[in-house]
């Protein structure tokens, strides 16, 4: 088998343990292959080997290897997205996992109803208030959940979020707990369901599935180095 076919089958393994100690199924976690600066070529050994899910960080690089690759691959935007790109990959993603802020939101909300789609949307969490990241605050958030909820158009799917990087992966588990317990404070007091949470990354996968990740963006560990 190839290196990434390797790799997969790793990270795939300790999917599984991450479950199993923490009383999950395998099955509850989505592996999301970010292909991001990586050619069609190498991101078609991961097709070879079974992963059809697919996040990439920018809107061009994303409509550039969709037409290099199988139809039947799902792709999600991971990275921060304009205002002026959105009509351009709405119809191609299947899912956002960096909306924000209300404007881009509402941004996604009008061109989806133009173009009569229905984009699944994690809403991205700024939790340790980095000036250089993007996000709602953590204390925002239940003040505007309200009026994202309204944008019919968006299916809310959950909540995302990126720890200040740390080698430790035991150092973003307060972050990870973070988000899980501010996805169950909104549940309960807007009256809705955010299954979704999108955290976790190639250094710290097995630490967010033990809080709770339903969708975790592994990379390097798949690709290697950058």
């Amino acid at each position: 088998m190839s290196s990434v076919a390797d790799h997969l089958d790793t990270i795939h393994a300790k999917i599984a343990a991450a479950c199993e100690r923490s009383g999950r199924i395998a099955a509850e976690v989505e592996l999301l292959a970010v292909s991001k600066t990586f050619p069609a070529a190498v991101i078609q050994e991961a097709v070879d080997a079974g992963q059809t899910l697919f996040g990439e960080n920018r809107v061009q690089e994303v409509l550039g290897k969709i037409p290099q690759l199988p139809a039947h691959l799902r792709w999600h935007l991971i990275g921060p997205l304009q205002s002026n790109k959105v009509r351009k990959i709405l119809p191609h993603v299947e899912a956002i996992h960096s909306v924000g802020t209300i404007e881009i939101a509402a941004d996604i909300q009008r061109i989806a109803t133009e173009l009569d789609l229905r984009p699944l949307v994690y809403l991205e969490i700024n939790l340790a208030e980095e000036s250089t990241k993007h996000g709602f605050g953590l204390k925002d958030l239940p003040t505007q959940i309200g009026k994202l909820l309204s944008m019919d158009r968006l299916k809310i799917q959950g909540l995302m979020c990126i720890p200040p990087f740390d080698p430790d992966p035991e150092a973003s588990r307060r972050y990870f707990t973070q988000l899980r317990e501010l996805r169950d404070h909104l549940q309960t007091t807007a009256g809705c369901l955010l299954p979704g949470l999108s955290m976790g990354m190639s250094h710290d996968y097995a630490v967010a599935i033990e809080e709770g990740a339903t969708i975790v963006r592994v990379g390097s560990a798949i690709f290697g180095g950058r």
